[in-house]
């Protein structure tokens, strides 16, 4: 089942919306791991704790932002 290209940003956020997206979309999904790990250690190495609260701030905010971003730009 395709998720739908006019989906709300408060539909995005559902788990299933979300994971649905993901299953369709490999590529964006193996980038957001990458990210998900990435960001937080690239935090450490340049500021410290404060530098990995952000970075895992960030990481979480594109998990969540990226389903409805890309079907809104395609």
């Amino acid at each position: 089942m395709p998720i739908p290209s006019d989906i709300s940003f408060t539909d995005s956020l559902q788990s299933s919306k979300r994971q649905l997206f993901y299953e369709h979309h490999t590529r964006i999904a193996i980038l957001m791991i990458v990210i998900v790990f990435i960001l937080p250690l690239a935090g450490v190495f340049m500021r410290g704790l404060p530098g990995a609260v952000w970075g895992v701030g960030l990481s979480v905010f594109a998990y969540y932002l990226t389903p409805y971003t890309v079907l809104k730009l395609r």
